[in-house]
């Protein structure tokens, strides 16, 4: 266990004194999907000393061409990613502290962790919670990692407090949908390429040496075989309202937390209670059985399949209505599964 680092250390940019700092580190990644298992377990190899990985879905099959860090026993039992991750990350490292969170990230988780953590990174798929991980990182003067892939194309690019650009400054105009894995495919050697620029980034800050990345928007096609920067300097701006001289975090207040939303290219609208609530499985379990519904259950999730339907609840009474995309057919369904 003595030479577990060696060859790392043997890279002058860490060292002994860069590993040092690595062990003593910790790190913060949103969403468990490829992106974030990715760069999750080479974080955990790396010797990270505190890695938290949070995300609200389950494993599914076709997660599994890309998703590496999960198997097919995970998928057959509908595990939550976050779960599955933990249990794989601590066989590969046991000296690291791996916290899986089966959560669905809102403003006060991520402000919570954005104090405490040493960085966070963006594993995650869509704006809304990117803007979360902006603001809360502005707010506590902690580096984020953007990362973003779908079909062979890939972004990246870490942003660090001080005089550099947020996000805000970068997309000044948030889409409302754009493309994902779910609408139009991705190959997993380009989600291979994105974790490993984002890992990079990551230990670069993590020894010391971050404010030596420059501030540009990395942008490659693995497929058609092109490759950019482009330079971001020029988007900062003085009065974002998330890193300007009157910086209020906009993101990080209860008006803009969705409570309903639906999940770009998946037909399933994901519906999240006012608060927090620990629901009865086994009561629920008999009811819906009762009505001749197939249930399936683990420790964190029902997944009951209906007659024309297959709705998946989780213990803080959080549900992802499968099938549909129209929100007021899933409210209803939701008031119906709690009775």
């Amino acid at each position: 266990m003595d030479d577990r680092y060696s060859r790392q250390q043997l890279f002058s940019p860490i060292g002994e004194a860069g590993q040092k700092k690595l062990n003593q580190s910790s790190v913060t990644i949103v969403g468990a999907g490829a992106l974030g298992a990715s760069a999750a377990e080479m974080l955990v190899r790396a010797g990270v000393g505190t890695v938290t990985i949070a995300d609200r879905d389950y494993v599914e099959y076709s997660n599994l061409q890309r998703q590496q860090l999960y198997t097919e026993k995970d998928a057959a039992a509908q595990m939550p990613k976050a779960a599955a991750a933990e249990k794989r990350l601590r066989e590969i490292n046991s000296g690291v502290q791996v916290h899986g969170e089966v959560v669905d990230v809102d403003f006060t988780w991520i402000e919570a962790k954005a104090a405490e953590t040493d960085l966070i990174i963006d594993g995650t798929d869509n704006f809304d919670t990117r803007l979360l991980i902006n603001d809360a990182a502005r707010k506590y003067d902690k580096p984020w990692i953007y990362g973003a892939c779908v079909g062979s194309i890939g972004m990246v690019h870490p942003f660090l407090p001080g005089g550099r650009p947020c996000f805000r400054c970068v997309w000044k105009k948030i889409p409302s949908q754009g493309q994902t894995c779910d609408t139009v495919g991705v190959i997993a050697p380009a989600v291979q390429s994105v974790a490993a620029k984002q890992t990079a980034a990551a230990l670069k800050i993590l020894v010391g040496d971050g404010e030596s990345l420059p501030v540009t928007l990395d942008y490659f096609d693995l497929w058609n075989q092109q490759q950019f920067s482009v330079g971001l300097q020029s988007s900062k701006d003085p009065e974002c309202l998330s890193c300007g001289e009157k910086a209020i975090y906009p993101a990080l207040t209860y008006e803009h937390s969705n409570k309903t939303s639906v999940l770009c290219g998946r037909d399933t609208v994901q519906i999240r209670p006012g608060e927090s609530r620990q629901l009865n499985f086994e009561r629920l379990e008999r009811d819906w059985e009762s009505r001749n519904w197939r249930v399936r259950k683990n420790p964190y999730l029902l997944s009951v399949q209906t007659e024309t339907r297959r709705i998946v609840l989780f213990q803080d009474g959080r549900a992802l209505i499968h099938g549909t995309s129209d929100v007021q057919e899933a409210k209803r369904w939701y008031a119906q599964l709690l009775g």
